[in-house]
């Protein structure tokens, strides 16, 4: 296959990962070993091969003393590796005392720290410590070297990955193996790679107008549907043109199912305020910040109370704690790790020792509704369903466990709104947060103000949204698969072109 042909059939590999990052790397390793061109092509290698050394004169910079550098742009330009550009270093930091200098026609490299290996084209500048200068002989054309240069500077990047600072030292400059055909090669070679960089940029430019298209189309769908949530508009969430990241059609459904609509309401439907009293629930009036809630958004036969009116909250057992002379059993328990949205994983299960008459307290029973406390953002009131997995399990004081006041109540609806954007929302906003935390506490949790629905229209909710969720699963495995398809083309076609 030709690399004219790889760029045309572009579109079979976009959606392999940083595709576009992919075929500018291709492009510049066949450059550098002699695949670009069929002049060069038709010559070994091999035979033009040679060390860097004896070919370019190495400047390692040196920084002046702290007091000597300005942003007035008095004396010298001064380049260390935060005024790299995209291509030439950016004119930002000038040195009164220049000690080591690079000119125009060097290739300037950062030998040192997490962006070892970049490379710029120089201007005449001072360099610090963290940069160097490789100056070219007459054999080498400067932007034939920077091309030449990236292959290996990538490389050395990703080896260097875990590492706090990479280095690249003199020597291994010096060492870095070079192919040098002749200057009209060069040439030649340095004007199909900016030829074939601008298609790159090109193609890059319509990806991004085809993502920003496809985008607005999935936001206009997303909208569609939750004006008219009907089973005929579900097309417009499921369309075959273009895919909505079904990690939004979730949100979207969850939405769309806590605030009433997604399935039509049934006036023959007992009301969710006749249902509490036949219950002989109470239904206090819900408060949010000390504000009432009003209840003029819900649909008419729903109601809002707080959720200790309809679930016995608890805490669960603390870890570490002394049980001396008491005689105790030891059990597994759940931990924050094992609530996720909508499910509990069981893959890592630990345990711990408690008091035999404590089992009782803190024992899960099938279809308790378990919720985390807190730690990253993403664990702020996760909800899953316990559903007897383990005989006998209890769960950590991280964890707190639901348990309906009434059989006739089941945890599905409240499990959906917890986890929906609605239900997150006042997690969200009424826990407590430091950097990258939060959490909240059980009086939290008891207070959070939720809407019922008539029970049969809850379980029509559920089922819908069981029903909706096996959609976006098999969404998410069509684009998954439709990803890993592209990324093993696109593999073929390099490994062809490369060997």
């Amino acid at each position: 296959m030709k690399l004219e042909t790889f760029f045309e059939k572009f579109d079979q590999f976009a959606d392999a990962p940083d595709a576009l990052g992919r075929m500018r790397e291709l492009v510049l390793e066949l450059s550098a070993t002699g695949g670009l061109i069929p002049e060069a092509s038709e010559r070994p290698v091999e035979e033009e091969t040679t060390l860097m050394g004896p070919i370019v004169e190495l400047v390692m910079g040196q920084a002046p003393a702290g007091d000597e550098y300005n942003t007035e742009g008095r004396g010298t330009v001064f380049v260390k590796v935060g005024e790299f550009g995209p291509l030439y270093p950016r004119k930002e930091v000038w040195t009164t005392n220049p000690l080591k200098f690079a000119k125009i026609g060097d290739v300037l490299v950062c030998v040192v720290g997490a962006t070892v290996g970049k490379l710029n084209l120089a201007i005449d500048c001072a360099i610090g410590r963290s940069v160097a200068a490789i100056r070219p002989s007459s054999v080498l054309d400067t932007k034939f070297l920077y091309y030449s240069l990236i292959p290996y500077t990538l490389r050395l990047r990703r080896n260097s990955r875990g590492s706090a600072q990479g280095v690249i030292g003199k020597a291994e400059l010096n060492a870095i193996s070079l192919w040098v055909p002749s200057p009209a090669v060069q040439r030649q070679i340095v004007a199909k790679v900016d030829e074939l960089m601008a298609l790159c940029d090109r193609l890059a430019m319509q990806q991004q107008e085809r993502e920003a298209r496809h985008a607005a189309l999935a936001r206009a769908s997303l909208a569609r549907f939750a004006d008219a949530p009907t089973p005929a508009n579900l097309p417009f969430l499921f369309h075959p043109s273009y895919a909505i990241p079904p990690a939004d059609l979730r949100k979207s459904i969850l939405t769309l199912a806590v605030q009433g609509k997604l399935v039509p309401q049934d006036p023959n439907d007992e009301p969710a305020e006749d249902l509490l009293v036949r219950l002989g629930l109470k239904s206090t009036a819900a408060v949010t910040n000390g504000a009432d809630v009003e209840d003029d958004s819900l649909p008419p036969a729903w109601a809002r109370v707080r959720f200790e009116d309809i679930a016995l909250v608890a805490g669960g057992v603390t870890l570490g704690r002394k049980l001396a002379e008491r005689k105790t059993v030891t059990l597994p328990y759940l931990r924050v790790a094992n609530v996720k949205r909508g499910k509990i994983d069981l893959t890592v299960i630990k345990e711990v020792s408690i008091a035999e008459d404590e089992i009782e307290r803190y024992a899960l029973r099938e279809n308790d509704l378990l919720m985390t406390e807190g730690g990253d953002w993403d664990k702020v009131g996760r909800a899953a369903i316990w559903r007897s997995e383990i005989p006998v399990c209890l769960h950590q004081n991280h964890v707190f466990r639901a348990r309906m006041r009434s059989v006739e109540l089941t945890p599905f609806w409240f499990e959906r709104y917890f986890n929906s954007p609605v239900g997150r929302g006042y997690f969200e906003s009424a826990s407590k947060q430091t950097t990258n935390l939060a959490s909240i506490n059980m009086r939290q949790v008891r207070s959070c103000p939720i809407p019922i629905p008539p029970l049969a229209e809850q379980r029509r909710i559920v089922a819908k949204v069981e029903q909706l969720m096996v959609l976006v699963d098999e969404l998410e495995r069509q684009l998954s698969a439709s990803r890993a398809t592209a990324e093993k083309l696109m593999e073929a076609v390099v490994a062809e072109l490369t060997t």
